[in-house]
């Protein structure tokens, strides 16, 4: 049994995941922050990808980075390689799919989070980067834990965007989606049950490793509550 499709899966839904960590908090920072009118057409517009159809978001993404597309034909003419039909080009499609789950999932922490906290930080003098980075993140954890949780396993089972942007090629740019689907496509249904097995596995234990984390959570502020 080839591990390749296992290992390129988990280097690119780790890759995707680390950025839509940072682009989604980000965005969702600043948007919650924003006046409604712009906040609704941003929220729309960076929503997008997760009711559109994979397939639908890698014809974009092949309009966009096709070698024959403007900005494709830039890239492989200055830097000289194709932004397509490498297994980093999954990258791109991951991260576009997985965003709005990292988006949505944090920017509604962010909006619950009790802005009387960061008054109070203020008057005693801290400044607004570390306010974010000791206040506004530890109380908001559970959003984003919960967001990169769910980008990670949306990255990891993304087939329809990856299928058109990266292909299948064996020992290049095989997942285990695009994996499964060819071995189905060539009746070969034992081994692809098997690599769904092993998507299930991963998923089960990172899902049933973030339970763990919140449980112990719980238990350590029930600990430290007064009477």
């Amino acid at each position: 049994m080839d591990w390749f499709p296992l290992l390129n899966s988990l280097r690119i839904s780790a890759i995707s995941t680390f950025l839509t960590f940072f682009l989604g908090i980000s965005a969702a920072y600043y948007i919650a922050k924003a006046p409604r009118s712009i906040k609704g057409l941003l929220d729309v517009v960076l929503t997008l990808p997760l009711v559109l159809p994979p397939t639908v978001v890698g014809y974009l993404l092949l309009c966009l980075l096709g070698p024959k597309r403007v900005f494709g034909a830039w890239v492989f003419q200055v830097f000289g390689f194709k932004m397509v039909m490498t297994w980093w080009s999954a990258v791109f499609s991951t991260t576009v799919v997985a965003f709005p789950l990292m988006y949505r999932t944090t920017r509604g922490a962010f909006e619950s989070f009790d802005m009387t906290l960061q008054y109070a930080a203020q008057t005693l003098g801290m400044s607004n980067t570390r306010i974010f980075w000791r206040i506004r993140m530890p109380y908001c954890w559970q959003g984003i834990l919960a967001g990169t949780v769910l980008s990670f396993a949306r990255a990891l089972g993304e087939y329809g965007a990856t299928s058109m942007i990266a292909g299948y090629t064996p020992g290049k740019t095989a997942t285990i989606s695009t994996t499964v689907y060819q071995l189905w496509r060539t009746n070969n249904d034992a081994l692809a049950f098997r690599w769904v097995l092993v998507n299930m596995a991963i998923s089960f234990v990172v899902l049933m490793a973030v339970n763990l984390l919140e449980q112990k959570n719980r238990t350590r502020r029930l600990e430290v509550r007064p009477l």
